[in-house]
């Protein structure tokens, strides 16, 4: 669990259509709304970080 100093919240709107996508993706996982956007968004900078050359 992240220490409370290691969080920030914000409020963001989505598409009705994306967020019906997240309600369903959330309670298929059992995991929260909250947890189902951190877990896309590190899967993507971890992609963009892969994709990066070191040198």
């Amino acid at each position: 669990m992240h220490k409370r100093a290691d969080r920030a919240e914000m409020v963001v709107r989505i598409p009705k259509d994306v967020k019906g996508w997240l309600e369903k993706e959330a309670e298929r996982t059992g995991a929260s709304q909250n947890s189902e956007i951190v877990r896309s968004l590190r899967a993507r900078m971890e992609s963009e970080d892969a994709g990066k050359v070191i040198g």
